[in-house]
């Protein structure tokens, strides 16, 4: 069994929803029903990292711990990295990256991340992905793709579809070919902070900049990276207006 710290990067200016972790869902904020997924989960610890002091004083006000970080972060990864640093950890402990606008996140996921990290000692990176059954999502350039090898590591992420059947997509069928299975990214990420720390000295790589995908930086490097299955697929989180009221919709149903 894995012990793991979460960490929970929240913003407040987010360009299409402005103070988006302080959202109201089901009577409460957006990143107090974050921090409760992570609760339920088997991490050690757990810290709401911002910037901002009107996210720091509703997280404490629900009894959460937050972890005051700059302002000035390029990456949510950066962030983690600083906060490794202020938590004070040992280079092969693992801490995992819990989006703050995934309030239903399943906390399976976040345990099993982590595990997957554990096991799998080469790989400095454990993240997850789910199975694509329809032809919109595998060409649609929002949803990450991502290939992986037999033994479980990542080969490549990229927002076009890959891999690219080329007779079966020539014949413009309207399905996915049935002798493949394709894979959408999801976003969450166990890291060992040894990794973290060395990332954070690294410039931005090709790759990383054509795709406009942070973990394309670390394949650049030759850092494995492990990708699993998903326990359970999570709905989507919260990026538009209209992700919030389906989010408010489904949670009034199971409250």
């Amino acid at each position: 069994m894995s012990v793991f710290t979460v960490i929970i990067p929240a913003r407040y200016g987010s360009s299409r929803l402005p103070g988006k972790p302080l959202l109201d869902i089901a009577g409460k904020p957006m990143v107090a029903h974050v921090y409760d997924r992570a609760q339920e989960s088997l991490a050690k610890r757990i810290y709401v990292a911002t910037d901002d002091a009107r996210i720091a004083e509703v997280v404490e006000g629900f009894g959460g711990s937050v972890l005051m970080t700059r302002a000035d972060h390029p990456s949510g990864t950066d962030r983690l990295a600083e906060c490794a640093d202020i938590l004070e950890l040992d280079d092969d402990e693992i801490v995992v990256n819990v989006q703050g606008d995934e309030p239903m996140l399943p906390a399976e996921l976040i345990s099993q991340v982590a595990n997957n990290l554990t096991a799998n000692p080469q790989a400095g990176i454990a993240t997850l992905c789910e199975r694509i059954h329809d032809r919109e999502t595998l060409f649609n350039p929002n949803a990450v793709k991502v290939v992986k090898s037999e033994a479980g590591m990542a080969l490549y992420f990229s927002r076009a579809p890959i891999p690219w059947a080329r007779d079966y997509f020539a014949d413009a069928g309207a399905g996915l070919p049935p002798t493949y299975d394709f894979y959408r990214h999801i976003g969450i990420y166990a890291y060992r902070v040894g990794f973290l720390r060395d990332y954070v000295t690294w410039g931005s790589c090709p790759l990383e900049g054509i795709e406009s995908l942070e973990q394309l930086r670390a394949m650049w490097r030759g850092v494995p990276i492990h990708v699993d299955v998903v326990a359970k697929a999570p709905p989507a989180g919260v990026d538009t207006e209209a992700d919030l009221q389906r989010v408010r919709a489904m949670m009034a149903k199971t409250s």
